[in-house]
């Protein structure tokens, strides 16, 4: 069985901690067997969570034999990581442990040096201090995720859960991960990455809003849409309608075609038989091989091997950014 130790590392983030645990804890294969054993694990065998305080069953060497390692944000990332921990994850890493943090966790993981030279990201407010701390990382905080192989980080809070889904889908295949996220509650795949968070200006003055655009657009992904016809659709200027759009989205109309062309794509890849080129249309793409181009800058990945990947377990993969 695939097992999983959660490092919780004092002042731990409940929340972040209670994710894998649940999520990974309540996953089913199709016999309804679990699909991991998850461990509690942390340095001295007591860890503070604010409110109240956690005893764990295991220490440091529960990470020993562990597939993957999951590291929850610590509540004050001014607290230092203890030097054993730090020798742990790296340990861990390179016995081939899958590495992953959650929320502000991407700290501990870099100040393992388990993100140099790595793309990696964390809660948006403090992606810039984790970029300050170390300047080998390169930080994206716009995304939910972030899957370089091996080592995955992701956004705060929610976002945990978004990559815990991500690796049991991994692991086990759609099916089981879907099935998880129907027992949280929770879409496989959400729209857009924390960037949608953190935009602060206000809606348009007059309350208008885009949804109903949004929708209309996710009925036609199939169509050659362009920036005119879109800003035609809402009877805005193409330049209120990217104000607009960037207010409420986070992102621009054409870049949140693009992705959610993909995302369908993901799904059409993962659910249908239908070659490459057939689904290259299906998503409003003229030519296979700019859809081809495409996803794999964006995914990561090409379409056929995304496919392969989420059919099964795929140890070695192209990074992916979410």
């Amino acid at each position: 069985m695939h097992t999983v130790a959660v490092l919780a590392l004092d002042p731990v983030v409940a929340f972040d901690l209670s994710i894998p645990v649940e999520t990974f804890g309540r996953a089913r294969l199709p016999d309804r067997s679990a699909a991991y054993d998850v461990r509690v694990c942390s340095v001295s065998g007591e860890v503070s969570a604010g409110a109240f305080t956690l005893r764990t069953p295991w220490g440091l060497d529960g990470l020993a034999d562990a597939d993957t390692v999951v590291v929850p944000g610590q509540a004050d990332v001014a607290v230092p990581v203890p030097a054993v921990a730090l020798e742990a994850l790296r340990t861990a890493a390179a016995s081939g442990s899958r590495i992953a943090s959650i929320c502000v966790g991407a700290f501990a993981l870099a100040e393992a040096g388990l993100l140099d030279g790595r793309r990696a990201t964390t809660h948006w407010i403090g992606a810039a201090e984790l970029a300050r701390r170390h300047p080998l990382v390169d930080v994206d905080p716009d995304v939910l995720y972030v899957d370089d192989g091996r080592i995955l980080t992701s956004a705060g809070a929610a976002a945990g859960l978004d990559l815990c889904l991500h690796m049991i889908r991994l692991d086990h295949g759609s099916a089981v991960a879907a099935d998880s996220a129907r027992l949280a509650v929770m879409p496989l795949e959400r729209d857009g990455g924390q960037a949608q968070f953190i935009v602060h200006e206000p809606p348009a003055p007059d309350g208008a809003s885009v949804q109903p655009l949004l929708c209309w657009l996710e009925d036609h992904l199939h169509l050659p849409l362009t920036l005119a016809d879109i800003a035609g659709r809402a009877a805005l200027s193409s330049r209120t309608l990217n104000r607009r759009f960037r207010e409420q989205t986070g992102t621009t109309p054409l870049q949140w075609l693009h992705r959610a062309r993909l995302r369908r794509a993901q799904h059409l890849l993962e659910t249908t038989a239908h070659p490459v080129e057939r689904i290259a249309e299906q998503v409003g793409f003229t030519s296979p091989t700019t859809f081809r181009d495409r996803f794999k800058r964006v995914v990561g990945t090409s379409p056929a091997r995304y496919r392969q990947a989420f059919r099964g377990s795929a140890p070695d993969r192209e990074p992916v950014v979410v």
